[in-house]
C-alpha cells in the first residue's frame, strides 16, 4: 500500500491548520458520523465541516484554495440540508468526500438568536466537533444542542393532509403515464410519492413501535428503525423506466401506503379516509389497465 496517499486524517490535519491561520476563518466544526458515537463513521462516510467566515463567497466561487489540501476529482457547490448554508462538496483524490458548509458570522448569530431549527438539532445535537472557535462563538450553540428528543405524532390535520397528497398524486402519476410521460410519471412514482411514502414510514414507526423510535431525518438507516414488512415490500415499490413497470411500482406503492396509513391512523386514533381511497385505487386501477 502506499504511505503517501491521501487519508481523511491527512486531510482534516490540513484543513484545520489552514483554519487556524487564515483570519477570515472564524470556527470550524465537523458535524455528522465523524462527530457521533451513535452510528459513527465507517470506511463510505464523508467528512462534513461547517466553517464560519467573515465572508463566504471566494470559497464558493473559486476553488484555488482546495489546492493545500491535496489532489482532487470534482468540486461543485450546492444549498445544505441544514443551517441554511451553502457548501461546496469536494471529491478528493482516492474518493474522500469532503463537505465544506460555509457560514457567516452574522448568520450564525441570527441562528443561534431564533434557535436552531429541528433539522439543524437533529444534525449537531447527534454529534458536533469543534475544531476552531476563534470567537467564542460556539459555545452558545452546544448549550442549544442535546440528543434529538422523541418527536411528536402527526396532528390529524397533518396526518390528512399526507394521505390526500399522496393519493392525489397517484392519480396524477397515472394520468402522466397514460399520456406516455415516462420521466414524469417515474420521477412522481419514485420522487415525490417516495418522500411522502417515507414520511409515513416514520409516522408508522413511532406509532407502533412508541414515540421513542429514533427514525432518524431523510431516511438515513431506515433498515433498522421501519416495520420490516414494509422493508421487504419497497423491493416491489420502484420502477424501471418502463410503462408497465411504472404502472406496477405505482400500485405496490400504493398498496404499502395504505397499510401503514391504516395501521397508523388506528394507533393514533385517527379516521382513515377509506372511501376517497377505494375511489381512487379504483380509478387508477381503471386507467393504468385499459
Amino acid at each position: 500500500m502506499d504511505e503517501s496517499r491521501l487519508t481523511m486524517d491527512v486531510l482534516l490535519d490540513s484543513v484545520v491548520a489552514w483554519a487556524r491561520k487564515r483570519p477570515d476563518i472564524r470556527a470550524m466544526v465537523v458535524v455528522g458520523s465523524r462527530a457521533r458515537a451513535d452510528h459513527p463513521a465507517d470506511q463510505w462516510s464523508d467528512l462534513d465541516l461547517w466553517i464560519i467566515a467573515t465572508d463566504p463567497k471566494p470559497y464558493l466561487s473559486s476553488t484555488d484554495w482546495l489546492a493545500d489540501f491535496g489532489p482532487y476529482w470534482v468540486t461543485f457547490t450546492e444549498r445544505a440540508p441544514h443551517a441554511d448554508t451553502v457548501e461546496r462538496r469536494v471529491l478528493f483524490e482516492g474518493a474522500l468526500d469532503v463537505d465544506f458548509a460555509f457560514d457567516t458570522l452574522e448568520s450564525v448569530r441570527r441562528l443561534l438568536t431564533a434557535g436552531l431549527s429541528e433539522l439543524d438539532l437533529d444534525v449537531i445535537g447527534r454529534g458536533a466537533r469543534v475544531l476552531v472557535d476563534k470567537d467564542g462563538l460556539l459555545g452558545q450553540m452546544g448549550a442549544q444542542a442535546s440528543p434529538p428528543k422523541p418527536r411528536q405524532p402527526p396532528t390529524q390535520a397533518e396526518f390528512q393532509e399526507a394521505v390526500n397528497d399522496f393519493f392525489y398524486h397517484a392519480v396524477w402519476t397515472a394520468k402522466k403515464l397514460r399520456r406516455g410521460e415516462l420521466w414524469t410519471a417515474k420521477s412522481c412514482c419514485d420522487g415525490y410519492m417516495k418522500r411522502l411514502l417515507l414520511r409515513m414510514m416514520e409516522w408508522h414507526a413511532r406509532a407502533t413501535r412508541g414515540g421513542s423510535v429514533d427514525t432518524w431525518h431523510s431516511g438515513r438507516f431506515l433498515e433498522q428503525w421501519a416495520d420490516p414488512q414494509a422493508i421487504v415490500e419497497l423491493r416491489g415499490a420502484f420502477a424501471h423506466y418502463d410503462r408497465a413497470d411504472i404502472a406496477r411500482a405505482l400500485l405496490a406503492s400504493v398498496k404499502l401506503f395504505r397499510r401503514l396509513a391504516q395501521e397508523a391512523a388506528t394507533r393514533l386514533g385517527y379516521p382513515y379516509p377509506a372511501e376517497a381511497d377505494g375511489h381512487i385505487t379504483a380509478w387508477v386501477n381503471d386507467t393504468l389497465h385499459t
